[in-house]
């Protein structure tokens, strides 16, 4: 458990202390996480989707209870953050988002391919579809019907998610895996090149990036979040696959347990920004980061 949980965050923290120690700064954190998510990803994405064949990459099953577990954390999050808390829908939106998106590319995958290396490739390109084709456009659009906007920006939400490098990835690969269409030996080597920075800068760029967030926020309500995010998640996902688990193998529940478990999406204060909560968000992400190695290592120790 240590072997898998201490690279990774050692890693983080190595990012956390060159960017407070000034050898980086958190606007370079914005351009390595760019290129992590603009290029890296998505070369290691296509490299995984185009060489197998589509059945053996997206599991109906595995895709079905990883969303479905994820929509209950987010109904959760409603009844709490609306009704029981009182707050007005576009801002418990970010509240929610918050408890139900996780971070599979920065966090996830990274821990994933030291557990379930022939699995790692596979679980990411599920989850980052269930993610940004299910998940995050529910939230945008939760919180554009909170403001009162119409039909447009729900277009527009849709319009800006298919332009993601990593959906456009995800689409290519596909369309490479259905018609069997042959990767040139060097292109395949570049890609395979590109993708080997994805893990190490990812995990570095989530530790630099913390190293710039004020520790000013609601501190009650970023703890509401962190607890439904490393705790209510997870714990909704053992539940759902204690009664609907059976079609997936124990380490394909193991791997869906690890999505479910680890923090928020990276760009979360980014989504925080336009209702003014990104300090909130930032709160919420250094905690839960900071957190998740504890709830990790124990998802970890039950799953081994």
């Amino acid at each position: 458990m240590i072997a898998i949980t201490l690279p990774i965050f050692l890693v983080v923290g190595l990012g956390f202390g060159v960017t407070r120690a000034g050898l980086f700064s958190v606007p370079d954190m914005r351009i390595f996480g760019r290129f992590v998510i603009s290029i890296a990803l998505p070369a290691l994405l296509f490299n995984a989707i185009a060489k197998r064949d589509v059945a053996e990459v997206f599991d109906p099953v595995f895709m079905g209870i990883y969303a479905g577990v994820s929509l209950c954390a987010l109904a959760i999050a409603y009844v709490w953050f609306c009704h029981v808390r009182g707050m007005p829908l576009e801002r418990a939106g970010i509240c929610m988002m918050g408890v139900a998106c996780s971070n599979s590319g920065y966090m996830s995958f990274p821990i994933l391919l030291l557990a379930f290396p022939d699995l790692a490739a596979k679980v990411l390109a599920m989850c980052l579809l269930v993610e940004n084709l299910l998940m995050i456009p529910t939230v945008l659009v939760l919180i554009a019907l909170g403001r009162g906007r119409g039909a447009g920006m729900i277009w527009g939400i849709a319009r800006d998610l298919l332009r993601r490098p990593l959906i456009l990835a995800l689409i290519a690969g596909l369309v490479w895996s259905v018609f069997k269409l042959p990767i040139p030996a060097v292109l395949g080597q570049g890609l395979g090149m590109i993708s080997t920075a994805a893990v190490a800068l990812a995990l570095f760029v989530v530790g630099g990036s913390l190293a710039g967030v004020s520790l000013r926020g609601n501190l009650g309500l970023a703890s509401q979040i962190s607890v439904g995010k490393l705790v209510l998640h997870p714990l909704l996902a053992l539940g759902v696959l204690a009664v609907a688990g059976a079609g997936l193998s124990p380490e394909l529940q193991a791997c869906l347990l690890i999505a479910c478990a680890v923090p928020m999406l990276g760009v979360y204060p980014i989504f925080a920004q336009e209702q003014g909560m990104e300090g909130l968000a930032s709160l919420a992400l250094l905690m839960t980061t900071a957190m998740s190695f504890f709830t990790l290592s124990l998802a970890l120790v039950f799953l081994m």
